[in-house]
């Protein structure tokens, strides 16, 4: 049976008298609940006694909502004390775009300072955190290596372990989280889209991964962050979740959060992954692929999502996966290798197939994939078979050192 699962509304926790029975509406919508993932910051009375009295940081960006409402706005309207926010890349309300960086600014809706963790610092230094007592840690990840946020989580806590603060995760799904797949990071190719060894995609929420990062002595010097956890309810990693709010600008679609593990790494490639389109990640092509695909599309410049993209204002012809049925990628836990081998062996200029002197919008194949060897095995013409072989043993290593981190079947 396919369920697919929201982030719930503010759950209100109630009891009934045993002279007051429960009528069968109450009842039903008991049932309701417990039927879906319950998020940690729908917990509201699971953690609001934490925060009584203290200053309150807040690490937020659009993601960090209960129900319809922002977080900060509900805890403000609960007379939380909230002193300020981090913001991590794209900002703390989402308008800026892959990569750029973002400044310190307040927030016109609320006053509060918002200071950017992904600018001119990134992590907050003994300053940010002088008049605050705990740092709330409350935004939505999407389970890979690539993908920052597990990054800001890492230089959150080490801030806070060099200052003496708490962390309150409040967990939240992760919508890969079936997948635990890619080889590990080569750590000499340690670099802002790979901080850690672990493989592409982890197979984490960010709570349990928050642990491995106190477990396994990634900050400096060893030193451990103070964390409090609200673990979601109803939750185990196989279970389908649709996000309710995009994770970034160009994470726009379900689609798009599920091919992502497997076409984010066509970024170290010539070929467009769809940025400066409304469907990012879910197609991929190139203009020189003309002649070998009929479907096309034409990127072109998108303010808040890409502004210069790949190809801009060219046809680019190749696979139109928007009706992919990602159903198929759940049964073989596995990332796509297909794609990238059938487009690089269709690509007629092979040398420049992961040439970054085309342009600057082509990443770095090797920081992307976490090791060197994965470029010149679809150079070489290596099956998806071989290619995967040779990420082990070190994906078994991950996937048995990270059972000691979960909170969830």
């Amino acid at each position: 049976m396919k369920i697919i699962f929201t982030i719930a509304t503010l759950v209100t926790l109630f009891t009934c008298p045993a002279s007051h029975p429960e009528t069968q509406a109450t009842v039903v919508r008991k049932e309701k609940e417990d039927a879906g993932i319950i998020t940690g910051a729908s917990q509201t009375a699971a953690y609001l006694p934490l925060l009584k009295g203290k200053r309150v940081a807040v690490l937020a960006n659009p993601t960090t909502v209960i129900g319809n409402s922002h977080l900060v706005d509900s805890l403000l309207k609960r007379g939380v004390k909230i002193v300020k926010v981090f913001g991590p890349e794209h900002g703390f309300r989402g308008n800026a775009s892959n990569g750029a960086k973002v400044k310190d600014e307040k927030d016109a809706a609320t006053g509060l300072p918002i200071i950017s963790l992904y600018g001119a610092k990134r992590k907050p230094g003994a300053a940010e955190l002088a008049d605050v007592d705990i740092v709330i840690f409350d935004i939505q990840d999407v389970g890979c290596r690539f993908y920052t946020y597990i990054n800001v989580l890492r230089d959150v806590m080490e801030g806070c372990a060099e200052n003496n603060k708490e962390v309150l995760i409040l967990d939240r799904p992760n919508p890969n989280g079936y997948l635990v797949d890619g080889p590990i990071l080569d750590m000499r190719l340690k670099s802002g889209i790979g901080q850690f060894p672990i493989p592409i995609a982890h197979g984490m929420t960010i709570a349990e991964f928050a642990k491995m990062i106190n477990g396994e002595g990634w900050l400096p010097g060893g030193k451990t962050c103070k964390l409090k956890i609200i673990p979601l309810k109803n939750y185990q990693h196989d279970m389908e979740y649709t996000l309710p709010v995009k994770p970034s600008p160009n994470l726009n679609t379900q689609q798009s959060i599920l091919l992502y593990p497997s076409t984010c790494l066509f970024e170290g490639t010539v070929i467009s992954q769809g940025r400066g389109t409304q469907y990012p990640f879910t197609v991929l092509g190139s203009p020189a692929l003309k002649d070998k695909y009929s479907f096309s599309f034409k990127p072109v410049s998108i303010p808040g999502m890409s502004e210069t993209p790949l190809h801009m204002n060219k046809a680019c012809y190749g696979l139109d996966l928007r009706n992919y049925d990602v159903a198929a990628l759940r049964r073989e836990r596995k990332i796509n290798l297909e794609w990238m081998i059938s487009l690089y062996n269709a690509y007629p200029d092979k040398a420049r197939f992961f040439d970054r002197s085309i342009s600057t919008q082509i990443g770095n194949i090797d920081y992307l994939a976490g090791v060197s060897e994965f470029k010149q095995q679809i150079i070489a013409g290596k099956t998806a078979e071989e290619i995967r072989a040779s990420w082990e043993p070190g994906l078994s290593k991950y996937k048995e050192m990270r059972k000691k981190y979960l909170l969830y079947p």
